[in-house]
């Protein structure tokens, strides 16, 4: 374990969230965000749905555990929302169980520890034009349609509002871009670098809200070895030093 210790974050989902580190993905950016503030560790299962999540939570995070979460990010629904097949097969998971198969899963989150904070991600829309178009002969036919990740996403949104956790909807905050079929995916599931963006931002305002102690959103927490060292890079008088510890000039301006 590296070290000094900082607060550790972990992406727990499915494609979403596996996938979250490419194509200027969201984990990506989060990651960049926090590179002096927090540890982004990657738990992403690409295919699983809330059946899966619950049989494994345990081994995922461990309550025995030395080192907790300091916030979780979890994800799961799309896959669980998809058409049932005739052979009983595939990732479909009725409504009512997906509910309470994600119920099991935040009451064993929060109760890692008292700091173990949890953010939950609603099913984002999907492109069913784009999904039918780059559907692979390999898989049987796909039944994803954007109604049922709505129905998915509501349920999940008033799940976490019984249970006071935060959550962010991004089946609506997707669909407020006005190109966001075209520009927000790369299949018509998984997200785009733009995509992507809206769901940072839509993470970034529940961090900033969210009245926790001690608060997580990136401007509140320490900048590791953030001091004025000799080491840094001479400024233009020959004198001083220029601390860029806190720099960002090499990204987008988060808020």
């Amino acid at each position: 374990m590296a070290g000094p210790g900082r607060p550790v974050f972990v992406l727990f989902g499915s494609s979403i969230v596996q996938l979250s580190f490419s194509n200027g993905g969201w984990g990506a950016h989060l990651a960049d965000i926090y590179a002096r503030k927090a540890d982004i560790l990657l738990r992403g299962y690409n295919g699983w749905n809330s059946r899966r999540a619950l049989q494994n939570v345990d081994r995922i995070f461990p309550k025995e555990a030395s080192v907790q979460p300091d916030l979780v990010i979890i994800y799961f629904g799309g896959n669980d929302s998809m058409g049932s097949h005739s052979s009983g097969l595939g990732p479909h998971v009725p409504l009512e169980e997906y509910i309470e198969n994600m119920r099991k899963i935040i009451v064993h989150l929060k109760n890692l520890s008292d700091k173990t904070r949890v953010i939950f991600l609603t099913s984002p829309p999907v492109n069913e034009e784009q999904l039918h178009i780059l559907r692979s002969s390999l898989y049987a036919e796909i039944k994803r349609t954007n109604k049922d990740c709505g129905i998915y996403s509501e349920a999940c949104i008033k799940l976490c509002r019984d249970l006071g956790v935060e959550v962010v909807d991004i089946w609506t905050a997707i669909q407020k871009k006005d190109n966001w079929k075209t520009s927000c995916f790369t299949d018509g599931v998984h997200l785009s670098s733009e995509g992507s963006k809206i769901v940072v931002d839509e993470i970034l305002k529940v961090l900033k809200e969210a009245k926790w102690e001690p608060n997580l959103h990136w401007k509140s927490l320490p900048t590791e070895f953030a001091e004025d060292s000799p080491y840094d890079s001479v400024a233009a008088n020959g004198k001083d030093t220029i601390n860029s510890s806190e720099s960002t000039f090499h990204r987008e301006n988060w808020h």
